[in-house]
Parts: C-alpha cells; structure tokens; sequence
C-alpha cells in the first residue's frame, strides 16, 4: 500500500540529487568563467575610464548575474510545487481504488457491525468532505510558505 508513496520519494530524491550535483558543477565552472571575465573587463574598463568606473561595472555585472539566478530559482521551485501537488491529488484518487483498502474496509464492517459503523462513517465521510472542499479552494492551512 506505501510501495508507491515509497517509489515516488526514491524518485525525488535521485531527481534531486542528480540536480544538485549538476548545479554545482554549473556553479563551479561558471564561477571560474566569470572571474576571468571580470578581470578582463576590470582591466579593460581601468585602462580607458578609471578606478571608480571600473568597480561600479563590476558591481552592476554581479547584481545583473544575481536577479537572473533569482529568477531562475523562482521559476524553477513553482514548477516543482505543481508537480508534487499534481502527484499528491492523484495518489490521494487511486488510494480509494486500492483493492487492499477495499478488502480492510469490509473485513473493518464484519468485526464492528453496521449498526456501529454508521456514525463512525457519518463523522469520517463529514471530515472527509471538509478536507476535499478545502483542498479544492487551494486553502491547506498553512500560514507561511517559506520552501
């Protein structure tokens, strides 16, 4: 019954592992790209403008290369957040489809008795309806949203 919820997380983690490692990288090899590139402009705006031009175009190149990354990370992280809500409403829809589920269910109404069962199923089906009507106004209780 948990194997899939298992597998998905399995999937993320080596999704977010290979990320990772290919970030770094990136940022490594970007990194030693850029300090080169800055100290050929440094040099080049030093000879033909000055000191202070100079370091105020380095300065506007690293904030430049700073508001794209943040960009890049906004982007990035909504796409995430719609794909694991995507797959957690489909897990939550083929949960209910589980023939195992199903099988616990009425092996739960032959030991209790319907009779004591139906306002167990009253609450649960109210609480569940709640869950459902809230999930769907995109309302899941959470105050702040810091990830």
């Amino acid at each position: 019954m948990f194997q899939r919820t298992i597998d998905d997380f399995k999937k993320s983690a080596g999704n977010a592992l290979q990320l990772t490692s290919l970030a770094m990288v990136a940022i490594i090899a970007g990194f030693v790209a850029i300090l080169f590139l800055c100290a050929a402009a440094f040099v080049f705006v030093l000879q033909n403008y000055g000191l202070i031009e100079a370091c105020l175009t380095g300065a506007a190149f690293f904030y430049l290369i700073t508001l794209i990354a943040v960009v890049i990370y906004t982007i990035r992280r909504n796409a995430m957040k719609k794909c694991a809500a995507k797959t957690a409403k489909s897990a939550a829809q083929n949960l209910l489809a589980d023939p195992m589920l199903v099988t616990a269910g009425l092996q739960l109404v032959r030991a209790i008795g319907v009779k004591k069962l139906i306002p167990i199923l009253a609450v649960g089906g109210l609480a569940l309806g709640l869950l459902v009507g809230r999930r769907d106004r995109g309302d899941d209780g959470n105050a702040s949203d810091d990830t």
